[in-house]
């Protein structure tokens, strides 16, 4: 069973990688659930898969001779998911600002588009005032040249 998680864990892996190194912010979230969900996986599998025996102790408190399951890779996956939950909502709410903002999801257009640009509201009005007054002074170019 473990041999078949390792393939899982690896090909989960890899399909989240790929997916963190595409241009789009979508698939990006796509790869970082993916990495997430691996990462869970590999922790469960290091736990040592035990099946049909849940961790408990007899009432007589003597320790079970069979192998029974470890309940802190357990509680860890579950901190992890609820963890990975609420950063994947983050990250959609994030991604719907972005493309209402710039209008595309693709990471190269994001940057070409703010290159140049001023930080904020405050660089923006400050363009917007160096256009109006180049267009009021009959001033061509950049160098004050006429």
């Amino acid at each position: 069973m473990e041999a078949v998680l390792a393939v899982v864990i690896g090909g989960l892996y890899a399909a989240g990688m790929y997916l963190m190194v595409r241009r789009s912010i979508v698939k990006m979230i796509f790869g970082l659930a993916l990495l997430g969900n691996a990462a869970n996986l590999l922790i469960f599998t290091v736990g040592r898969l035990v099946r049909g025996r849940p961790p408990h102790i007899p009432a007589d408190g003597v320790l079970p001779s069979i192998p029974t399951a470890d309940p802190v890779p357990q509680a860890l996956i579950l901190t992890a998911i609820v963890i990975g939950f609420g950063v994947q909502a983050f990250a959609l709410v994030l991604i719907k600002r972005v493309y209402q903002t710039v209008g595309s999801d693709d990471q190269d257009e994001m940057v070409t588009e703010n290159q140049g640009q001023g930080s904020g509201v405050k660089g923006q009005e400050s363009q917007r005032q160096e256009q109006e007054q180049g267009q009021g002074s009959g001033v061509k170019g950049q160098g004050g040249e006429a």
